[in-house]
C-alpha cells in the first residue's frame, strides 16, 4: 500500500511517510493508491466484530505487515484505547423515533478525536522508538483536537507538541483541557483570530521545506492520513449496528449523519463507501455552510467572514478534506484537483466542474443548522429521551427531525438512520443552559477551573509564524 498527493506533485511514499507529514510538499493531501473493495461475504463477517476488532481489522488493509507487523498492530490498536471509559469503546445510543446516536466520544477528553488520536499517537511511538528519532507536531484547533492530540503525545520525549487555539472561540472546558496540560513537551498558543486564520502560519512553515525536515515537522490534524483510516471504522460500526439484516442481496443501506468541520469524518465515509460498505452520507453543517454549499450548488467559496456558533468546533470556512473527496471523485485525477485547489488558494473562489459537483451530489447529501436550530435538537432530545446532546450532535438530530416521520423522504420509510455524536454535551454547558437545561459535568471536566493554566498569547500585530519558528528552534536546542 503506497499514499500518493491529492496533487500529484510528490513521489508515492509508505505508510510511514503518510504518518510523519502534514501536508505534502506539493500543498496536497495523502491518500491510498487505491482503494481496498470489500465483498459481501467479508462485511457479513465483520458485522460480528466490535468496535475495537474493526479498527484493526482496517488498519491492517491500509498499514502492511512489513511496516507494522500483526500482533505488534493489535497491541498498539489495545494500548490506545486502554484509557477510554467504555471497554466497547464507543456506544450506541437507541432512542425514541428512530434516533440513532452513535456515542465517539467516551476518551479521556471526551470528543471523538481521542479515536483517532490515540491510534496515531501509538503508530507514531512505535516508529520514532524503533529509529530513535523525535518530532515536531503543529497542530491548529477550532476546539477539540488540540486537547486530543495533546492527550495522545504527552510526556513522550521524542516528540514536541504546538497547539494553536482561537483565544475565546472555543469553550472555557476545550480551552482548559489544552492549558492544563502541564508537560515539557507541549506548548499551548492562544491566538487571537478565528480557526481558519491559526492554519495559514502552521502551512507557511510546512511550506518551508528546509525548517520542516530539520525540525521533523508534522502534523496532527485530519491532514494527517492515519486519523482518517482509523475514522473509516465509525462508518463500519455505525452501519453493522443499525443494519436491519445483513441475509438480504444486495445488502441493504443505512443512513449516516455526520456533523462536518475539517471534514476528516465525511471523508473517511467517502472512503467507507468506495469500499463497498451501502451507506449513504449525509454532511450535516452549522451556519459556516460552505460544505452544504458545495453538495448543493457546487459552490466552494468562503463567505465573508466565520460566524461564531454553539457547534463552535465546526466554525470552519476552509474544510482542507474536501480536497480529498473531489480527488477520490474524480477518478484520482491529480491534475485535476491541483487545478481546482491553486484556483480556491488564489480567489477563495470556486465553482466546482458540472461533472464533479454531479458525482458530489450523488455521493453526498447535506443539510445546515443554524443556532436556534441547535437549540431545538437539544431540548427535543431532551423533552423526548431524557438524553442530552452537545451542539455538534444536535446539528445531526436536527437533520433526524427535520425529515418526516423521523425517517428521510428520499429513502424508503425502513431505511434505518444513525447520526455521529462527536462530543459529549459535559464539555458545551453554554449551549446546554441555552436549551434551558441543567448542564451534568463529570468529576474530570469540573476539576478543570481549579488546576494550574499555561499558554502564549499570540497578538494580531505579531507575526505568528516568526514566533512559531523561534519557539520551535528554542525547544530543539533544550533538547
Amino acid at each position: 500500500m503506497q499514499y500518493v498527493s491529492t496533487r500529484g506533485g510528490v513521489g508515492a511514499v509508505d505508510f510511514e511517510g503518510a504518518l510523519f507529514s502534514g501536508y505534502a510538499a506539493d500543498g496536497g493531501l495523502f491518500m491510498p493508491q487505491r482503494i481496498p473493495a470489500l465483498d459481501g461475504d467479508t462485511l457479513r463477517r465483520w458485522s460480528r466484530l466490535s468496535y475495537r476488532e474493526l479498527v484493526k481489522e482496517l488498519c491492517s488493509l491500509f498499514i502492511p505487515a512489513a511496516l507494522i507487523p500483526p500482533s505488534t498492530l493489535n497491541d498498539l490498536v489495545d494500548r490506545a484505547f486502554s484509557r477510554f471509559r467504555l471497554k466497547d469503546v464507543v456506544h450506541l445510543s437507541r432512542l425514541k423515533d428512530g434516533l440513532n446516536v452513535l456515542e465517539l466520544w467516551h476518551g479521556v477528553t471526551y470528543a471523538f478525536k481521542d479515536l483517532s488520536l490515540s491510534c496515531t499517537g501509538q503508530f507514531l511511538q512505535y516508529f520514532l522508538e524503533k529509529k530513535q528519532k523525535h518530532v515536531t507536531v503543529l497542530v491548529g484547533t477550532s476546539g477539540d483536537t488540540g486537547s486530543s492530540a495533546i492527550e495522545s503525545v504527552r510526556g513522550q520525549k521524542n516528540i514536541d507538541i504546538f497547539v494553536l487555539l482561537p483565544k475565546g472561540l472555543c469553550t472555557q472546558i476545550q480551552e482548559l483541557q489544552m492549558t492544563t496540560v502541564i508537560e515539557d513537551n507541549v506548548h499551548v498558543f492562544a491566538a487571537h483570530g478565528n480557526s481558519d486564520e491559526i492554519d495559514e502560519p502552521i502551512k507557511e512553515l510546512f511550506a518551508d521545506v528546509d525548517f520542516a525536515r530539520k525540525h521533523n515537522l508534522m502534523s496532527l490534524n485530519s491532514v494527517n492520513w492515519s486519523r482518517i483510516m482509523v475514522q473509516i471504522a465509525h462508518h463500519f460500526y455505525a452501519y453493522f449496528q443499525c443494519a436491519p439484516s445483513l441475509d438480504t442481496t444486495p445488502l441493504p443501506v443505512v443512513e449516516i449523519v455526520v456533523p462536518t468541520g475539517g471534514g476528516g469524518n465525511i471523508t473517511a465515509g467517502c472512503i467507507a463507501q468506495k469500499m463497498g460498505l451501502p451507506i449513504r452520507l449525509v454532511a450535516v453543517v452549522n451556519s459556516n455552510d460552505i460544505v452544504h454549499r458545495t453538495v448543493q450548488h457546487g459552490d466552494f467559496s468562503l463567505s465573508q467572514s466565520v460566524r461564531a456558533t454553539l457547534a463552535s468546533a465546526m466554525d470552519i470556512q476552509e474544510p482542507y478534506n474536501v480536497e480529498r473527496i473531489l480527488w477520490l471523485l474524480s477518478g484520482s485525477d491529480s491534475r485535476l484537483t491541483q487545478a481546482l485547489m491553486e484556483q480556491f488558494s488564489v480567489s477563495k473562489s470556486l465553482k466546482l466542474p458540472q461533472d464533479l459537483h454531479r458525482k458530489l451530489s450523488e455521493t453526498l447529501h447535506s443539510c445546515s443548522a443554524s443556532d436556534d436550530d441547535i437549540v431545538g435538537a437539544i431540548r427535543r432530545c431532551w423533552e423526548e429521551n431524557l438524553y442530552l446532546l452537545c451542539p455538534h450532535s444536535a446539528v445531526a438530530a436536527h437533520y433526524h427531525y427535520c425529515q418526516p416521520d423521523g425517517s428521510c423522504s428520499a429513502l424508503p420509510c425502513s431505511t434505518p438512520r444513525c447520526c455521529l455524536a462527536p462530543a459529549s454535551a459535559a464539555k458545551f454547558p453554554e449551549a446546554v443552559l441555552r436549551a434551558g437545561l441543567a448542564p451534568q459535568p463529570p468529576p474530570a471536566i469540573t476539576a478543570l477551573t481549579a488546576m494550574e493554566s499555561r499558554s502564549t498569547p499570540l497578538e494580531r500585530d505579531q507575526d505568528w509564524a516568526q514566533v512559531l519558528r523561534e519557539l520551535i528552534e528554542a525547544a530543539a536546542e533544550r533538547r
